[in-house]
């Protein structure tokens, strides 16, 4: 084993399910997935954790099968965050240089961040990102990299994700409880849009839309920068809900009727098309038509649908200057609805497509980690690998020889003991010792999320 392979990890606290991703680059540059732990979510509800215990015990699940399924000890995670607390704001700041005759460097770049990061807001609210947009100097806007560039004034724009600090801080200590540390914490959406988004459609303006289980995420890229991002706190599981009140049966067979026999489309389905659901406790079976079921999940796809249209029309797409070429790309669990990309399309008239993660994944990827269902997750893994950690290290198992008859036996385990010592502290060594190498894009937003979660860290440790 190369024992500085930069192994990274992705944890995805949805509301319906916690999957923690382990993965690393290949030598094609493409994100190679070495184990998939997947949890029933239990104490989570629209994105924000409202049981502590549960959240605690599904997180311990999901890592435990995706170390046992990939053979690597986890340290660290990237966690992704979403919920209806979180919102976004634009804002512009500037400073003046003390000395305009020394080019522009990423410690200034680095002060106007700082700068941003220490905005008042709201009681109770935290600032999660403070992501730069454009510059201008002296005056000269649409400077997307100032780096190297003389002046006096350094103006910017930035987009500033704004959350709930509770929020933010019961997700770090389900995190820790659960006996890893949190490296990282990215809003859900801008996770996705890695996965699943190209640098093209990024640059011609595209709307991401992230239907999960109890948000759909909005993320809105323009000439290669987001431009904005909105979290609705509806999703798959309100579409269930509507299906269990209106067929009076039980959310397990609502929930498996969405996806069966599902349809965003009523048209679709004909009046004598119907399907039986077992009674409960010997009770005698229901039948339900197909017609009516998709009428239930058309009202409410479409509710969720003008929700989301309504964030795309404040961003201003109908602007020339703002129009989104690219159209819309769904992603998430809820896109793998019958006919919701045909309703999308009607209900905004913009090209729509299904989101895949696969683009950026190795081609020997199975077809589950492909599915927009893992969307977040691989991104999550795509921005821990960014980071350049080393965030889980691989288990080595010493193979015992076998029990022989022999005068031998005692003398070979006293033998064996320091050898397996030896081996794991030269795998744990390189863990506390990985060298990070600083990437010019990526700088201002690590350094700003390492600050952030230090900070979470010492609220924890000081609430102990």
């Amino acid at each position: 084993m190369n024992p500085k392979e930069s192994i990274a990890v992705g944890l995805d606290i949805g509301t319906t399910k916690i999957v923690t991703m382990i993965g690393k680059k290949n030598e094609y540059g493409k994100l190679e997935i070495l184990g998939v732990g997947k949890a029933k979510s239990l104490g989570v509800s629209r994105g924000v954790v409202n049981n502590i215990t549960q959240t605690i015990q599904s997180i311990q699940q999901a890592v435990l099968e995706a170390e046992e399924n990939s053979g690597y000890k986890i340290n660290d995670v990237v966690v992704g965050i979403a919920g209806q607390h979180i919102r976004s704001i634009q804002h512009t700041d500037y400073l003046i240089r003390s000395n305009p005759e020394e080019v522009i460097s990423e410690k200034d770049i680095q002060l106007l961040v700082d700068q941003v990061s220490r905005l008042a807001m709201l009681p109770g609210e935290e600032i999660i990102h403070v992501l730069p947009q454009e510059f201008k100097i002296d005056g000269q806007s649409d400077i997307k990299e100032p780096i190297g560039m003389y002046g006096g004034r350094l103006e910017a724009s930035f987009h500033v994700v704004v959350g709930q600090a509770s929020s933010i801080r019961n997700i770090g200590r389900c995190v820790q409880s659960s006996g890893i540390e949190l490296s990282g914490l990215t809003l859900e959406p801008l996770a996705s849009a890695d996965a699943v988004l190209s640098q093209e459609e990024k640059e011609a303006g595209v709307a991401l839309i992230d239907i999960g289980g109890g948000t759909t995420d909005l993320a809105i890229f323009k000439d290669g920068i987001i431009r904005h991002t909105a979290v609705i706190p509806f999703g798959g599981n309100v579409i269930t809900e509507d299906i269990k009140e209106g067929c009076s049966i039980i959310e397990k067979q609502a929930e498996l009727l969405k996806v069966k026999f599902g349809s965003a489309w009523p048209g679709e389905n004909k009046d004598n098309e119907i399907v039986s659901i077992p009674g409960v406790r010997g009770r005698d079976p229901k039948e339900i038509s197909l017609k009516n079921l998709s009428k239930i999940i058309h009202a409410r796809v479409v509710e969720i649908i003008e929700q989301v249209f309504a964030e795309i029309k404040a961003y201003g797409h109908e602007n020339p200057r703002k129009k989104l070429i690219a159209g819309i790309v769904l992603t998430g669990g809820g896109s793998q609805l019958k006919h919701v990309k045909q309703l999308v399309e009607y209900i905004t008239g913009m090209d729509t497509r299904i989101g895949y993660p696969n683009e950026h994944l190795a081609g020997n990827s199975s077809e589950e980690i492909s599915s927009p269902l893992y969307a977040t997750a691989v991104g999550l893994v795509m921005n821990s690998v960014a980071n350049n950690t080393q965030s889980a290290y691989r288990i080595e198992l010493q193979q015992a020889p076998q029990p022989v008859a022999a005068p031998v036996p005692p003398v070979v385990p006293v033998n064996e003991v320091p050898l397996v010592v030896s081996v794991t502290q030269e795998v744990e060594e390189p863990v506390a010792t990985t060298p990070q190498a600083p990437s010019t894009e990526s700088t201002i937003r690590r350094s700003f999320f390492d600050r952030y979660v230090d900070k979470i860290k010492d609220f924890l440790d000081n609430a102990e």
